[in-house]
């Protein structure tokens, strides 16, 4: 893989590639994604359905660990999930992403093997990364391993299972974390330039969030360090997310097991331990999760589903808006994905303002023009920007 500055992770082009098998197109959600029938499924919550994807029940909770739980984005619960699952089941991997060491404000893909791992790459990072990417490690033999991705990543690793048997026998569980998009390299170093850092490799670190609820921004070098609250910097990063992320139909990881995000359906205060809002999605998720519980890795409240609209409004805005961006793709002719059991329109009429509504039509129109979204582009040419 390779880090394009304007566009996020790329992959490198092999010289000595194979004829296409049309494998990786299969397995892409940027291409096309589909939500399997739950008619007659039980126990799944139908009022969330439209909005959330699959909804079996939904809490609040903490890592019981209290360093899992300060250092975490909200109350360390995917952290604990995994301390539990590499502890207490047959997973003998985490797959996740945590800081390049060589370059803090780009993100590595980890392997962790422990609980000390877990912990050492625990946290939100607001950059480019590509977790699926250490998949093919996974696809033969006995290797356990529990996943930890975006929903895009998590939504690419359901599709892939259902082509290899051996990602899918291994796969302990998947978990993932609510997304707003992904902020590119370039916007990451516009935003430590901002801050004085005109020489960003030299930085030593680089954190978005945790240490407190939700926690700063803290650039660190030997001779300098700058902080910014969660919303100053999340408010300048988010104008550099990539254009995929604006045309993304799940932000809430509804492809994965267990999905986790922040509970922002009251006021936090300065002085409020972190908490997490924690989803269970599948029946494999949901037994998970109890077994974490039981075991004390992690504390929970009843089961609330009424919290998680009221958590995050602005993720219903985003789906309501995604029915006009692609009624523009479509009208426009541009390249679009293929998106099937999704609800879009029911939320562009209830969540979206009459000004919100033109504002996707008109913002779309324009970036179809800046973008050149009918062009098709060439990963060579856009690796040579970089």
């Amino acid at each position: 893989m390779h880090d394009v500055s304007d566009f996020g992770r790329r992959p490198t082009l092999k010289t000595d590639a194979s004829i296409s098998s049309g494998e990786a197109m299969q397995a892409c959600p940027g291409h096309s994604l589909k939500h399997r029938p739950m008619d007659k499924l039980s126990g799944f919550l139908k009022k969330y359905r439209p909005a959330w994807g699959p909804v079996l029940e939904v809490y609040e909770g903490y890592s019981t660990q209290s360093d899992l739980r300060y250092k975490g984005s909200s109350g360390g619960v995917l952290s604990a999930l995994a301390t539990f699952g590499i502890n207490n089941t047959r997973a003998e991997n985490v797959i996740h992403v945590g800081s390049d060491p060589e370059a803090p404000y780009l993100n590595k893909t980890v392997i962790s093997k422990n609980s000390d791992d877990i912990a050492r790459n625990c946290g939100s990072r607001y950059a480019t990364s590509s977790p699926c990417e250490a998949l093919q490690d996974f696809s033969d033999g006995d290797n356990p391993y529990i996943f930890i991705g975006k929903p895009c990543d998590s939504a690419a690793l359901d599709k892939l299972t259902c082509q290899s048997h051996s990602l899918k026998s291994n796969l302990v569980i998947s978990l993932s974390f609510f997304c707003a998009g992904v902020p590119s390299t370039t916007g990451n170093l516009a935003l430590l330039e901002r801050q004085g850092f005109t020489e960003p490799t030299q930085i030593d670190h680089l954190k978005y969030r945790g240490e407190g609820w939700p926690g700063r921004w803290r650039a660190t070098r030997h001779d300098k360090s700058s902080e910014l609250s969660y919303a100053e910097s999340w408010g300048f990063l988010q104008a550099f997310r990539q254009w995929r992320c604006h045309i993304c139909p799940d932000h809430s990881g509804e492809f994965s097991d267990i999905s986790v995000g922040d509970p922002w359906y009251r006021e936090i205060k300065p002085e409020d331990q972190g908490q997490s809002l924690i989803i269970v999605r599948s029946e494999k998720g949901r037994e998970y999760l109890k077994k974490a519980v039981s075991a004390g890795y992690i504390s929970i409240s009843t089961n609330t589903p009424e919290i998680l609209p009221k958590s995050q409004p602005n993720l219903l805005i985003s789906r309501g808006a995604l029915w006009g961006r692609l009624l523009i793709l479509r009208l426009t002719g541009s390249p679009m994905p293929s998106y099937q059991g999704f609800s879009f329109f029911i939320h562009w009429v209830r969540e979206l303002s009459i000004l919100q509504k033109i504002q996707s039509l008109v913002g779309t129109i324009k970036r179809v023009k800046r973008k050149s979204l009918r062009r098709s582009a060439s990963i060579i040419d856009e690796i040579g920007k970089n």
